[in-house]
Order: structure tokens, then C-alpha cells, then sequence
């Protein structure tokens, strides 16, 4: 299968720093050096759009804006571009859901896909009036996806399970095409219903041995529902002509980075219920001398961001042998991302992706489908 590619927009704001947030923490001050207007997001789109990428992911939660809003008013700025829309299933019914996404489908032409988000954080959680712990947290999402694709579908629902009620729910139209679902997380709770309902499993960007090991785990949940799944990654990304200079920016980046911020951002992040969480904090254990996992795999975004916080760094070259090296493991989508996001879609749209393209890997959508080699 040829990879595909999505970027990032930055609805925490944007920096030539690291903007740090997610998972309990708010977002840093460099936040605001450009905030995430939508002249600025649709820029980014535009530019993500013209380089061949297939859409971009919006995150979800306190830290930034809502999802399903600001990418609605993009995709009026762009064309054929896609939006992975992350959201939380306790925060709305399965119903609504069902139907904005089929309304974003006719109203868009049918270019949203769904980042399904249980959250790992229970106080962020209870902000939006959800007082069920983790393990409640998966079990209702299992029955929220069995309902929304249920009435995508097209028959008429009655559902009642342990914590979700519906009755007679049917939609008047439907979406076209259904969205595919994006689904993370790294607890066996997560895993499952990963099995079950995820069109595309989502992992955050540890070393490729680490990732196989995952893969293997899911593809053999799914296997027993009778499903198969396909698997992406999330990442940052810092790519350079020469490797020198791509090292170079990922220590610029590590420069403006306080240690006191370190400090309390590790803290809060420690606290995460997020096992996915979990993982990241122990590639690098908040320590700024070993940052280089894996060769051209660099963790230092993870100090002061919760979340992906990897960034594949070297040279276009060095970076495309990185994606192989995923690709080779069972990675067919990326979704990466970059300190600023307008520049780096350009460093890397630019750069690696010519690089892939030449070796059978990937074709712009510009250009029509992928010839078997």
C-alpha cells in the first residue's frame, strides 16, 4: 500500500519554539506567538494541500480550539484537502455525532475523517462533565462506535448498554463516504477497542521495533473480530539539506527550553493516566543528554509537550530512511508536524517526499493514483 501523509494544525497556536500543552498541561507562553486564526490554519492547510499531503489532524481538549468548528470554516479555504477531526465520545450522544459527520461529509464533499480521543486525563475529563474513570472511559466508547457506525449504516438503532441509551435513532441522510476512524491509546483496554472499531490504528512515534511490537499486538485483536486494520503514526519532523543542519535546528529548539518549565511540565505529565503517556515520558526520562532514541528519532519535543512528542531529525535523506524503516514494520499513514508548521510542511513537502515518490512509495494526490511497481 503506498503511504499517505497528513500535517498538523496548530489550534494551541504556533512558534518558532516548542509550544508545550496537552495531557493536563497548559499550553506555554510561545503559544502565542502566532495564534491559530483561521487565516493562519487555512494557510497552513493550503500549503499542506498544494504539496501533496492528504489532510491534516486537529487535536481536541482545554488546550486549544475545537475540532469540528475551526475545521469546518477551513475547508472552505481549500479544495480536496481532508480533516482528521480528534474528538471525545463523552462529550456528545453517538446520534449527534453520527450526524455531523454526515452533514460535514455533504456539507465538505466528503473529506473528514475521525480521530476517535477516549482521553487519558480524568480531570480534564470532568471538565467537560465526565466523571467516568478509564477503564468506563473505553467501555463506553466501545458502545459508542458499535452505535454511530450502526447508523451509518442506515438502519434504525435501539441500544442499551452500561452507559449509553438510544432509541429509534436513524439518520436522515447519510454520510458519503463514511469517514474512516483513526483510534489510539496503548492500554489493553485501548488495544481492544482499537480491534474492534478502528479503521486506522494510531500510534505516537516510539522506535520502529517498539511500534512493530504494538502493530503485531492489534493486528491480532483484530484478527480474531474478523477485521483488519491499517496503522500510522504521529511524529514531528525536522529535515534539513544536510543532517548538520537539521541537528542544528533540533538544538536551537532544545536551547529555548527553561529547565524550570522541564520540571513542571514532567510533573504534570507524570500524573497522566495515559499509558501511551507513559511511554513517552520513559524515551527520555526528562533528560536532555540522550535525546537520540533511535538513529534520526529525537524526543527532545517531549520535555515540555504532552502527546507525540518524537521528531524524526537529519537530512531529507536520513528522514526518508526513517518513514521506510516505519513503512517496513506495518506504518502506511504519517501524521507529522513541525515547529513552525508553515515552514516545515515546506522542509519536508519539498524535501522527503520527492525522495519517496522516486522510489515507489508515494504519489502526490495532484497527480492521480500510484502505479504498481
Amino acid at each position: 500500500m503506498p503511504l499517505t501523509f497528513h500535517w498538523f494544525l496548530p489550534t494551541n497556536g504556533d512558534s518558532r519554539e516548542v509550544v508545550g500543552g496537552g495531557h493536563g498541561t497548559p499550553v506555554t507562553a510561545s503559544g502565542g506567538d502566532r495564534p491559530p486564526s483561521v487565516e493562519y490554519l487555512a494557510l497552513i492547510a493550503r500549503s499542506a494541500e498544494q504539496l501533496g499531503f492528504e489532510g491534516a489532524l486537529t487535536p481536541t481538549g482545554t488546550w486549544c480550539e475545537d475540532a469540528w468548528l475551526t475545521t469546518a470554516m477551513i475547508s472552505q479555504h481549500t479544495e480536496r484537502f481532508k480533516f482528521l477531526v480528534a474528538f471525545r465520545p463523552g462529550a456528545l450522544s453517538p446520534t449527534l455525532a453520527a450526524q455531523m459527520a454526515a452533514s460535514y461529509q455533504w456539507q465538505s464533499g466528503g473529506r473528514l475523517l475521525l480521530n476517535v480521543v477516549t482521553g487519558g486525563e480524568s480531570a480534564e475529563q470532568r471538565a467537560f462533565g465526565d466523571f467516568l474513570d478509564k477503564d468506563g472511559r473505553y467501555a463506553r466508547t466501545d458502545e459508542f462506535l458499535h452505535v454511530v457506525r450502526s447508523l451509518w449504516r442506515g438502519g434504525t438503532v435501539d441500544h442499551a448498554g452500561e452507559h449509553l441509551r438510544v432509541e429509534g435513532a436513524r439518520l436522515g441522510r447519510l454520510p458519503d463516504p463514511v469517514p474512516p476512524v483513526y483510534f489510539g491509546g496503548s492500554s489493553p483496554a485501548a488495544l481492544r477497542v482499537a480491534a474492534r472499531h478502528a479503521d486506522v490504528y494510531l500510534t505516537w512515534g516510539e522506535p520502529p521495533a517498539a511500534v512493530a511490537e504494538k502493530i503485531g499486538a492489534v493486528r491480532e485483536l483484530a484478527a480474531r473480530e474478523g477485521r483488519e486494520v491499517r496503522f500510522g503514526i504521529r511524529l514531528h519532523t525536522i529535515t534539513r539539506d544536510r543532517s548538520e543542519d537539521a541537528w542544528a535546528e533540533a538544538a536551537r529548539l532544545l536551547d529555548g527550553i527553561d529547565e524550570k518549565l522541564v520540571e513542571d511540565v514532567q510533573r504534570g505529565l507524570g500524573r497522566s493516566e495515559s499509558e501511551g503517556q507513559r511511554r513517552m515520558l520513559a524515551l527520555h526520562g526528562g533528560r536532555r543528554d540522550a535525546l537520540e532514541i533511535h538513529p534520526n528519532l529525537w524526543a527532545g519535543v517531549g520535555l515540555v509537550r504532552g502527546g507525540a512528542g518524537t521528531a524524526m531529525v537529519g537530512s531529507h535523506e536520513e528522514v526518508a530512511r526513517l518513514v521506510e524503516e516505519y513503512h517496513a514494520v506495518g506504518i502506511d499513514e504519517f501524521v507529522l508536524s513541525g515547529y513552525p508548521h508553515l515552514e516545515e510542511v515546506y522542509w519536508f513537502g519539498e524535501g522527503v517526499l520527492p525522495l519517496l515518490e522516486r522510489r515507489g512509495l508515494w504519489r502526490s494526490p495532484l497527480r492521480g493514483p500510484v502505479l504498481a511497481r
